[in-house]
């Protein structure tokens, strides 16, 4: 077979390929063969590696050997600036090391990312090659940094190799040093929830609370990846709950835009501020909702944060539910209580943004909660026997007990009211005009006031079930008052001929 290339993408021959693949399986008989037959030892592939650099890497010692009769260029680096002393190190072969000191490998040789012998060995956590380094070669820094300012500390902590982060501490290493992004090995260990190494670190007295370039300290990147343990660990230790980074944000921001209810809670029960703002003047809530975390906003909720706060575009939690149709946290808020009066920086309502955005549901649970909220304030002396309060909801209702009355409400709006008779019917019942536009801004067509008008009623009927009234008679009244008796009766015996119907207009 001819000896060309490997392939279009490649420079190596197919012999010289064959020479570097018997170099990584320790095939010194291939690789004599090969040699007799003239092959160039040093000859090198697209990414500058030759036969010595696959043979240090995969811990060949006998190719290595053999190698080394031949070729004494032993620091030639391939382009990522890794050499053969490197790759043994990185990967963790400390006999190869040893033969590459002998022949006389320079030892302050250092990667393209500056990374030298005891970076690479921290990095990949390989301790007996860090004992090898520190205890029998010559002027080893025990601090220096790589281009990126880390320390062989950093990278243990950062890769959350324990051992050897305990044997650098052993060995005196600075633990406070910063890397150019100003982040401690504290703030390391924490950012990729390595508990063990953060508990080690945080036993020698580091600075708990110090701040990175962005002015987050360990407790902020613990939350921000969602690290239960780490969190759990900081805040035992005594760390600032409630401390801002640059942008004002604290570990519930971060919790909450990034993390699980189960971190929130930690958070919560630690006693974190709960209505902080940041500087788009967001708080956690806003940021659940955003990001339509159902449990984490159940969770702030039940904590008893402020629903009411605006953002910098002055919206609220709700304005963003209703913006983004998040249906389950607009009813968690509406049961929960909010000033639905409350208008963003367009002059909108959350009802007016809902309705804008064509969501439906949102809209008639915003327009229930408003006659809720009113019924309320209005019987708030009562001595109404209701079940307010026990099984609120505003969503909608498909009851097998409120079936019939459904049923009359559905032929009433599509058979029997006129167009515009639903918004005469509307204002009897007070519901406002904001009300009203909210129902008919959802226009299809010269039909569209059946729609309407359904939506309306069942609105009402929500209200008159949840104050314990009785809605044959209400609705009764209803049509009478807006001049339309012969409905009012045709209602009346339509509702009543059900004799299951608990809710007969017995005295009319």
């Amino acid at each position: 077979m001819e000896d060309g290339l490997v392939s279009e993408d490649d420079i190596l021959l197919r012999s010289e390929k064959e020479f570097h693949d018997a170099a990584k399986r320790n095939d010194t008989d291939k690789m004599q063969e090969l040699i007799e037959r003239g092959m160039d030892i040093k000859v090198k592939n697209k990414m500058d590696r030759k036969a010595l650099h696959w043979a240090a890497g995969a811990g060949s010692e006998q190719a290595l050997r053999l190698l080394l009769d031949h070729d004494t260029e032993v620091d030639d680096m391939d382009s990522f600036g890794m050499n053969a002393l490197l790759l043994a190190v990185w990967f963790g072969h400390l006999s190869i090391l040893k033969i590459l000191v002998s022949t006389g490998a320079k030892l302050t040789c250092e990667n393209k990312d500056g990374l030298n012998l005891l970076h690479c060995a921290s990095q990949r956590g390989h301790i007996s090659i860090m004992e090898y380094i520190m205890e029998d070669l010559e002027d080893v820094q025990l601090n220096k940094v790589d281009k990126s300012g880390k320390t062989a500390f950093h990278l243990a902590a950062e890769h959350g190799h324990l051992e050897v982060v305990e044997f650098l501490i052993g060995m005196g290493c600075a633990h406070d040093l910063k890397d150019k992004e100003e982040n401690t090995a504290l703030h390391l260990a924490a950012k990729h929830g390595h508990s063990e190494v953060l508990q080690k670190i945080v036993e020698t007295g580091e600075k708990i609370d110090e701040k990175n370039i962005d002015g987050s300290t360990a407790l902020h990147l613990a939350a921000e990846g969602g690290h239960y343990e780490c969190l759990r660990l900081l805040l035992e230790s005594g760390c600032n709950i409630n401390e801002l980074t640059n942008k004002n944000g604290t570990a519930l921001h971060l919790v909450a835009q990034n993390s699980s209810d189960r971190e929130i809670r930690l958070l919560v029960q630690a006693g974190i501020n709960l209505d902080l703002v940041d500087t788009q003047h967001t708080s956690a809530l806003h940021l659940a909702v955003l990001n339509n975390s159902t449990e984490i906003v159940k969770v702030l909720i039940d904590a008893g944060c402020d629903l009411d706060i605006s953002d910098n575009r002055l919206q609220t939690a709700l304005h963003i539910a209703a913006e983004h149709g998040r249906h389950i946290i607009a009813e968690m808020i509406l049961i929960s209580g909010i000033n639905l009066n409350l208008t963003d920086k367009q002059g909108k309502t959350s009802l007016d943004v809902a309705s804008r955005g064509t969501y439906v549901n949102i809209v008639d649970m915003i327009i229930k909660a408003d006659r809720f909220y009113q019924w309320e304030k209005e019987n708030v002396n009562s001595d109404c026997e209701c079940l307010v309060g026990t099984s609120l909801s505003f969503k909608q209702d498909h009851q097998q007990e409120t079936h019939h009355i459904r049923s009359v409400l559905w032929k009433l709006a599509t058979k029997y009211l006129r167009p515009g008779e639903w918004k005469t019917l509307a204002k009897h019942w007070k519901f406002s005009e904001a009300h009203i536009r909210a129902i008919e801004h959802q226009w299809t067509g010269t039909k569209s006031y059946k729609d309407h008008g359904h939506r309306m009623l069942l609105i009402w009927l929500h209200g008159v079930l949840t104050a314990g009234e009785n809605p044959i008679k209400g609705l009764y009244e209803g049509l009478i008052g807006i001049g339309r008796t012969d409905l009012a009766e045709n209602v009346r015996q339509q509702a009543n001929s059900d004799p299951a119907s608990a809710k007969k207009c017995c005295t009319m």
